[in-house]
C-alpha cells in the first residue's frame, strides 16, 4: 500500500482488459454462430450426404450458445465486480486526497500563524522603542550629540535583534535624523516624507497605534526584501504626547520567511512534489519554498470566500490554504499560507 493510486490504476486497467476480452470473445462467438448456420443450410441442401455435417454444425451451434451464456455471466459477475472495485478504489483515493488536503490546510494555517506571531513581536518592538528616551530626546532637541547617542542606542538594539535590517528616526518634516547602521545604509539627511509608512505613522492618534506594510524590495536597503513597521515618536515618550516624528523598523523578511516555508513538516517524498508559499492580499508570492516568483508571481488562489480549505486544480494538484488569523493586537495584512501538492 505504499502507492494506493497505483493499485487503483491497476484495477481500472484490469477492468478495461476484462471488458475488451469479453467483447472479443463475443465477436468471435457471433462469427462461429454465423458459420454454424451456414453449415446447416449447406447440409440441408446436400440431403442425405450432408446429414453428418449437420450433426457437427448443430454441435457447434450448441457450443456457441454455451459460450454466449458463459460470457454473459462473466460480463455480469466479473465486469460488475470490477466496476464496483474501481468505484471503491476511486472513493478511497478521494478520501485520501481529502485527508491530505485538510492536513496541508492545517499546515498552511500553522505557517501563517508562525508568521503572524513573529510579526506581532515586530509591532510591539516599534511601539516600545519609540518611547526610548534616547530616541525621544533625539527629536526633542537639536543637539547633534543627542542624534549621535540615539544612533548608538539603535545600533545596540540591532546587535541584539538580528532580524532587522535597520532602524531609522525621522523628524516631523520627513528627514532621517539618525539610523542604527550608518556604515551599511547611508540614509541620514534623506527625505522620506512621501513614504506611506511615514504619512500614516504621523496620523496615528496614540502611542498604541502602529503602521504595518506589505513586503517590498526597498532601494535604501540595497533592494533587500523587508516588512516595514512604523509609529509616531511622541513628546516625553507618552502615549498621548505631541508627535515629534516617526520611528521606522525594517524587518529582514527573506531569511525569516524562507525558514518558515521550508520548515513545514513534510516527508522527503512529499517535498519532491510540494510547494509551500506565503501570498499577500493581492495573491503576490512573498515567500516560497522553491525560491521562485518572489514579489513577481501572482498565484491565482481560489478561496471562494473561505478562510481555510483546499481544492483540486485542473492539473490534479491539491491546493490547500489558510488566511491570516492575526495574533493578539496584530490583525494581519490579509496574507495566506498556501501549500500546493501534486498527486503521488
Amino acid at each position: 500500500m505504499s502507492n494506493p493510486q497505483a493499485i487503483v490504476d491497476l484495477t481500472h486497467e484490469v477492468r478495461r482488459l476484462a471488458k475488451s476480452k469479453i467483447s472479443d470473445i463475443n465477436d468471435i462467438n457471433r462469427e462461429t454462430t454465423f458459420l454454424a448456420l451456414n453449415a446447416l443450410i449447406e447440409a440441408a441442401r446436400a440431403g442425405n450426404a450432408g446429414k453428418g455435417f449437420a450433426v457437427v454444425a448443430n454441435q457447434v451451434k450448441h457450443v456457441s450458445r454455451r459460450i454466449s451464456e458463459i460470457t454473459t455471466d462473466l460480463n455480469k459477475d466479473l465486469a460488475g465486480s470490477l466496476s464496483t472495485l474501481t468505484q471503491l478504489g476511486d472513493s478511497m483515493m478521494e478520501r485520501l486526497r481529502s485527508h491530505d488536503g485538510q492536513r496541508c490546510a492545517d499546515l498552511a494555517l500553522n505557517m501563517i500563524d508562525v508568521i503572524d506571531r513573529n510579526l506581532y513581536e515586530r509591532s510591539c518592538d516599534v511601539r516600545w522603542w519609540a518611547t526610548d528616551s534616547a530616541v525621544v530626546d533625539c527629536l526633542a532637541s537639536d543637539d547633534a550629540s543627542s542624534a549621535k547617542h540615539a544612533g548608538e542606542r539603535l545600533s545596540v538594539i540591532l546587535d541584539s535583534y538580528t532580524v532587522y535590517r535597520d532602524i531609522w528616526v525621522v523628524d516631523a518634516h520627513g528627514f532621517v535624523v539618525t539610523n542604527g547602521r550608518p556604515g551599511l545604509y547611508s540614509v541620514r539627511g534623506q527625505n522620506v516624507a512621501g513614504a506611506d509608512w511615514f504619512k500614516s505613522a504621523m496620523k496615528t492618534s496614540s502611542g498604541a497605534e502602529y503602521v504595518a506594510c506589505d513586503v517590498e524590495a526597498l532601494a535604501q536597503m540595497h533592494h533587500s526584501q523587508v516588512v516595514t513597521y512604523s509609529t509616531a515618536i511622541r513628546g516625553g515618550g507618552r502615549a498621548n504626547g505631541r508627535v515629534l516624528g516617526v520611528l521606522v523598523i525594517f524587518f529582514d523578511w527573506a531569511p525569516q520567511a524562507g525558514a518558515v516555508v521550508k520548515g513545514v513538516r513534510l516527508s522527503e517524498e512529499e517535498w519532491t512534489r510540494t510547494r509551500c508559499m506565503i501570498v499577500d492580499s493581492a495573491f503576490r508570492v512573498i515567500a516560497a519554498s522553491d525560491g521562485q516568483g518572489l514579489l513577481t508571481e501572482r498565484f491565482r488562489l481560489q478561496t471562494d470566500g473561505r478562510q481555510t480549505g483546499f481544492y483540486r486544480a485542473a492539473d490534479g494538484t491539491i491546493v490547500s490554504f489558510a488566511a491570516t488569523p492575526g495574533y493578539e493586537t496584530y490583525r494581519g495584512l490579509g496574507w495566506y499560507g498556501v501549500i500546493c501538492q501534486k498527486p503521488a
